[in-house]
């Protein structure tokens, strides 16, 4: 009879090496780079939008500062900025919402996608050396023969 506790180590030893040869895999490097490629653009976008895009849409609306847009779910909440009426209860604070930063991200992802297969396009495109034609293929030999001479 075997020993279970030899069998539970063996079962372990076997998960963690199948599990290091799946962390290996270039797909799951691809990924987790691609995660902490896009943690760092999203940091990029909320500054874009906060600090660039939003202060243009507010200037042109007249100074509006969507942050500040709230609708109060209780009753307590009497204040008149964002800040102050989440200390007092719950709010929808849909304001943020109209930063639209997921729309924003999902179009510059689309742009660096259209770039990303216009040049794949333009590779798959570009024409392979032509094959020379007859008389080329013949005055080569020729010159190669005039070579030899």
């Amino acid at each position: 009879m075997s020993n279970p506790v030899s069998e539970v180590e063996q079962t372990g030893l076997r998960m963690l090496k199948e599990f290091r040869e799946f962390a290996m895999k270039g797909n799951v490097v691809d990924l987790a780079v691609g995660v902490i490629i896009g943690a760092a653009f999203g940091s990029i976008v909320t500054s874009l939008v906060g600090d660039v895009i939003m202060p243009i849409i507010g200037a042109i609306t007249g100074g509006l500062d969507f942050s500040n847009y709230f609708t109060p779910l209780s009753k307590a909440v009497t204040a008149s900025n964002l800040v102050d009426a989440k200390k007092q209860g719950a709010v929808l604070a849909w304001g943020n919402f109209l930063t639209l930063n997921f729309i924003i991200v999902a179009f510059v992802l689309f742009v660096v996608i259209r770039f990303m297969n216009q040049l794949k396009r333009k590779d798959e495109a570009s024409p392979s050396p032509a094959k020379p034609s007859r008389e080329e293929e013949l005055l080569t030999e020729i010159r190669d023969l005039l070579k030899k001479s």
